[in-house]
């Protein structure tokens, strides 16, 4: 399974709240159950994280790890999902975690972002400007729905 994460779920790996399902989806990455799906703009974002966030996923076998970029395309997208008001400029970088994910046809985008990546209503809006698009319907969930 590829699975798509953004900076959520690397920072979820050391917050109480969030570790437990977290520490199970990077355990399923370890037996090579999981490939995860890691952008250029999630690796941006790790930069300005604390070291051992920033340094995680070196800890996993580079196997299990798919390395994709944010493109063009991936850019176009993600302002139609400003345009369509799925949500508002601010959520850009969350837009482009979306758009990338789609493009590259993961299997599942997991985030620990409610606000602005896995909410029902965000959730609908981004796939309806996938599918005016002629892109996929993306899966979008918590670590916790993975694992369990």
């Amino acid at each position: 399974m590829r699975i798509y994460i953004d900076t959520s779920v690397v920072g979820g790996y050391y917050d109480k709240e969030f570790d437990a399902a977290t520490i199970k989806l990077f355990k399923s990455v370890e037996r090579g159950d999981i490939t995860l799906v890691v952008s250029n703009l999630l690796q941006a974002e790790l930069l300005r994280a604390p070291v051992h966030v920033r340094e995680h996923l070196a800890k996993y076998d580079p196997k299990h790890i798919e390395y994709v970029t944010l493109t063009k395309e991936a850019t176009e997208l993600a302002d139609y999902y400003i345009i369509e008001q799925v949500v508002g400029k601010t959520s850009r970088i969350d837009c482009q975690h979306i758009a990338i994910a789609t493009l590259n046809k993961v299997d599942i985008l997991v985030s620990w972002n409610f606000k602005h990546i896995v909410n029902l209503t965000r959730i609908r809006g981004y796939n309806s400007v996938n599918l005016k698009h002629g892109h996929i319907m993306l899966e979008i969930r918590t670590p916790k729905e993975i694992i369990e």
